[in-house]
């Protein structure tokens, strides 16, 4: 966030506890897009920073519940990412009718209040702290994830004077924070926007590059490489014809920068590479962190946003989309194994989609009981249970052989609440996680899967906790059209076919 409040602002009002687990304790940072606190969660016993995200005002209740479904979609997608150099995101949750990070606690101020109360860095100071940045977003770009507003205030700088974080993955789109022209919705801060951005155009990994670039370029002059202005749309204006004030200040970094700066998308090097020529420039002496490669990659090209809550998360597999829901792009396999999966599933829907109608409440798919279908349904979730440590009793099913990170616990119920998140907005992608043991059990056909979840407008995975080798327990809510709401928990037990987690039995 720009605007950072002083150290010790205290809770002017009562002290709150937002979901029931975390409690309110002063506020830390103010912004656009909402307010920061540092918090606790009662539940845990940590300290954590608590996001308040703020919704669209005189737009209408329509464009409010897409920004607020938004906004929990795009914290989701952040959550993915586990890196060193990034703000982790724990949890996000619904309070007072306004979606709430729960995210890693720094103490730190923003690159932004740094440059304003010390003054620009020297080339040699911003060289090491460039390799930090450029990391973590390479890091985030193999993970499918596009930053969409990287400018100082989305950089926190620990106060052990060492410590480099990127935060606000994602969310500047989430919740709309600049939306300026005529020719799309814009989401990010003009001054640090890529000039297609500007034009309306999608954010890209591209774009990111060109952000990397301004904020490196304000970082060493004092000033975005498209000068100031009062008026945001004339700013805008300036931005996408990509003429950049000249850098008068950048040494031997120049070089570099004006490729990050390139007015053409395609013209500028990708992450990885400014990554490579960062370290040449430092002479190696930064080190760059290195996390596994996530088990599946999101497509290159961010999915356009659906209108239900989504969880994405690393080890969930996708399937192509049907043709009425293009405009909901799915995720894609990582590695060789996956092209199999993708023919698998487009011929298993062909198939099933040739077979005749059935009753959908005869058996319903996995996440939707019959008790959730036929039961009166009364809201009765809301405020997460404690967590548990998982299970150590042996399960009746063998593990999986692999011990690499796609066949762990974590990746086991990442994959679970993937599976949620697509439904019901992307149920070709949810009908791919199903194995085909689970569809042959239940008689399961596509058509009789669609028609069963075209009763709900979302559903979330909550208090997922791995109880075997292969089993997992959830508190499945399932939140129908009309606005009420049931909660039910089941058990699960997972396979992998071709590398990725698929459910195979629910009870």
């Amino acid at each position: 966030m720009d605007d950072v409040a002083p150290k010790g602002f205290p809770l002017t009002e009562e002290s709150r506890q937002v979901a029931g687990r975390y409690e309110l304790v002063e506020l830390i940072g103010s912004g656009a897009m909402g307010m920061v606190w540092r918090g606790e969660d009662k539940i845990l016993g940590r300290v954590v920073a608590v996001k308040e995200l703020l919704m669209p005002v005189n737009q209408g209740e329509d464009k409010v519940e897409e920004a607020r479904n938004r906004a929990m979609r795009e914290a989701r997608i952040a959550a993915r990412l586990q890196h060193p150099n990034a703000i982790s995101v724990f949890n996000v949750v619904e309070h007072e009718d306004r979606p709430w990070l729960i995210m890693e606690y720094l103490p730190s101020r923003s690159l932004a209040v740094k440059l304003r109360e010390d003054g620009p860095l020297t080339v040699d100071e911003a060289i090491p702290f460039a390799v930090q940045l450029a990391g973590v977003l390479a890091a985030a770009h193999r993970a499918g994830i596009v930053h969409r507003d990287v400018k100082p205030g989305n950089v926190l700088l620990g106060d052990d004077g060492t410590t480099v974080k990127v935060t606000d993955f994602g969310i500047s789109r989430a919740v709309g924070d600049v939306t300026l022209t005529a020719t799309g919705e814009i989401s990010g801060t003009p001054a640090f926007l890529a000039p297609e951005v500007a034009r309306g155009e999608e954010a890209t990994f591209a774009s990111d590059v060109f952000a990397l670039g301004a904020t490196l370029y304000m970082a060493v002059e004092g000033e975005p490489p498209f000068g100031t202005a009062d008026n945001a749309i004339a700013l805008l204006y300036r931005v996408s014809s990509g003429s950049i004030n000249p850098p008068k200040q950048a040494g031997k970094l120049e070089p570099l920068l004006l490729k990050l700066l390139e007015l053409k998308p395609e013209d500028r090097p990708s992450m990885a590479e400014v990554v490579t020529e960062l370290r040449k420039l430092d002479g190696g002496v930064t080190p760059v962190a290195t996390v596994p490669e996530p088990p599946t990659l999101p497509d290159a090209k961010p999915p356009a946003v659906p209108t239900t809550v989504a969880v994405p998360a690393a080890g969930a597999a996708a399937a192509p989309q049907a043709g009425s829901d293009r405009r909901r792009r799915g995720m894609i396999f990582a590695g060789a194994g996956a092209l199999l999966v993708v023919l698998a599933v487009i011929v298993t829907v062909v198939l099933t989609r040739n077979h005749g109608q059935e009753d959908p409440s005869a058996n319903p798919p996995a996440g939707a009981s019959s008790a959730a279908a036929n039961t009166p349904a009364t809201s009765s979730a809301s405020q997460p249970s404690p967590s548990t440590q998982p299970s150590t009793s042996p399960s009746s099913s063998s593990p999986p052989s692999s011990s690499s990170a796609a066949n762990s616990p974590e990746a086991m119920a990442a994959a679970l609440r993937t599976y949620f998140s697509y439904l019901p907005s992307n149920l070709e992608s949810g009908w791919a996680m199903l194995s085909e043991g689970f569809r042959s059990s239940r008689g399961q056909t596509f058509d009789r899967y669609k028609s069963w979840w075209s009763q709900f407008s979302s559903v979330t995975a909550s208090d997922v906790q791995v109880t075997g080798a292969n089993t997992l327990s959830a508190k499945i809510t399932y939140h129908r059209a009309g606005g009420t709401s049931t909660t039910e928990i089941h058990r699960y037990t997972m396979s992998q076919h071709d590398g990725t987690w698929q459910i195979d039995v629910e009870n």
